[in-house]
């Protein structure tokens, strides 16, 4: 599993990265175009699994973006209530999605059912 994390700026127009702790750049007119080339380069370090990216803007001119290649299911590894971990195909998982539980509401007890008073 790989991980890249990028610094992302804007300057002049112009959006510039540079890979935290690493060698990887590029260089795009927009941040979108920014981000399919820095997954390219990272896939053209590491290729092997399925790859994962997120965008966090900073400020308007600035974000981190980050790219994870393999490591399993992608994002939904615990899908909650004592369920089995997700196949390490991902859309398969997310294709065979189970239907949301339904929510039991629970009574507040009071002290007649308990059957002893706190002031006995």
């Amino acid at each position: 599993m790989g991980v890249f994390t990028f610094v992302v700026k804007n300057s002049g127009g112009e959006w510039k990265a540079k890979q935290h702790e690493g060698e990887l750049e590029a260089c795009a007119p927009s941040s979108y175009e920014l981000q399919r080339k820095l997954v390219q380069a990272a896939l053209s370090s590491d290729s092997s699994g399925g790859v994962q990216s997120s965008y966090s803007p900073v400020t308007p001119s600035s974000a981190v973006f980050q790219v994870i290649i393999g490591g399993g299911g992608g994002g939904g590894a615990f899908v909650g209530g004592g369920a089995a971990a997700a196949p390490a195909g991902g859309a398969a998982a997310a294709a065979e999605a189970p239907p949301a539980e339904e929510k039991k509401e629970e009574k507040e007890e009071s002290d007649d059912d308990m059957g002893f008073s706190l002031f006995d």
